[in-house]
């Protein structure tokens, strides 16, 4: 498809015709397109892993300050708290945008050296520092505001999320595992939405997360190749550098850890073994088509093996919660 005529300030790797681009106010876009509103597929990445979680704990003794303050808590049929979904959907892209703005501030530089990112509002001069730093700190205090309404457990989890945040955009520089360190921050609502229901940890969550943090690696190498050439000149590394040709059997085994992590975490938590089974086949189909179909020198098909682990995300969400619901059914008969 092509685009709007009106392509002035368009980021080279937005989806065509998106909101940003046709319907925002024009004054507006060049921030939304810096906080990544024209491209929310990494912000539903983030989602993903809170709501597994949130859709875990379904099952779980519900923490005694979410009961008494909203009212939501296990109510034996297997559906995850619905207010907890509300408020993870918004504390993920919150906080998604906040990153891309933090990690974008930290690159301009770099970003105006590689082929797709030099289009991006800081690299290309359509916003200036200080508008970024402006937005950032409304992004972070809307964030704090979700975060201050979890009980304190995953108050203080959210807290201690941020050390990664910060760093992530560094590490590019001194490793070729920047990919790992983006897992440890996307990853984390694994833990999030189980503690922000029960008010504790657990190995089901522990045991999600390191398969968030290896699904994450996983797409994340793909989205890399998209830039090895030019990060390679500029001095940016990855995993999609690191594995070069060896790319598809690493990303089989990070593929094949996350699943098999997501199924152990589903068993801790009670999610009904067998029809979880049944369910988690399309998952694991559609992780391995991203393997076997991936052309790692085609930029267009990797951004498009990308955004179909959005796919993903939901195959596993819909899993845990028809499982829960139907074996809940089951048990009641």
């Amino acid at each position: 498809m092509d685009r709007p005529k009106d392509t002035a300030g368009t980021v080279a790797d937005a989806p065509a015709h998106n909101w940003v681009d046709t319907l925002a106010p024009k004054a507006l876009r060049p921030y939304l397109r810096l906080a990544r509103f024209d491209r929310p597929i990494g912000a539903w990445l983030l989602l993903w892993p809170c709501w597994w979680s949130v859709a875990l704990a379904a099952r779980q003794p519900p923490s005694g300050w979410r009961w008494a303050v909203l009212g939501a808590g296990a109510n034996g049929e297997g559906l995850p708290d619905p207010i907890l979904l509300l408020l993870f959907l918004v504390g993920a892209f919150t906080m998604r945008a906040a990153g891309c703005v933090w990690n974008d501030i930290l690159d301009r530089d770099l970003d105006a050296k590689v082929a797709r990112t030099a289009s991006r509002p800081l690299a290309s001069g359509q916003v200036t520092l200080r508008g970024a730093i402006v937005l950032l700190t409304l992004l972070l205090l809307v964030g704090l505001a979700v975060l201050l309404t979890f009980n304190v457990a995953a108050i203080s989890l959210g807290f201690a999320s941020m050390i990664v945040v910060v760093l992530y955009p560094l590490a590019k520089r001194v490793t070729f595992w920047p990919q790992a360190v983006l897992g440890l921050a996307f990853a984390w609502g694994a833990l999030m939405g189980w503690t922000a229901f029960t008010g504790t940890l657990g190995w089901a969550p522990v045991i999600l997360y390191a398969g968030a943090i290896a699904w994450v690696i996983g797409y994340d190498t793909i989205y890399a190749h998209q830039d090895k050439d030019d990060d390679a000149i500029v001095g940016i590394k990855s995993t999609a550098l690191k594995f070069g040709a060896r790319t598809k059997p690493m990303l089989a085994l990070f593929y094949g850890i996350a699943f098999a992590c997501i199924c152990a975490a589903a068993y801790l938590a009670g999610v009904p073994t067998l029809p979880f089974g049944a369910l988690a086949l399309a998952c694991a189909v559609q992780l391995t088509w991203q393997v076997v179909d991936l052309k790692i020198d085609d930029p267009a098909d990797c951004l498009a093996k990308f955004r179909s682990n959005h796919m993903f995300g939901l195959f596993v969400f819909l899993a845990i919660v028809i499982a829960n619901v139907y074996g809940g059914f089951l048990m009641s008969r």
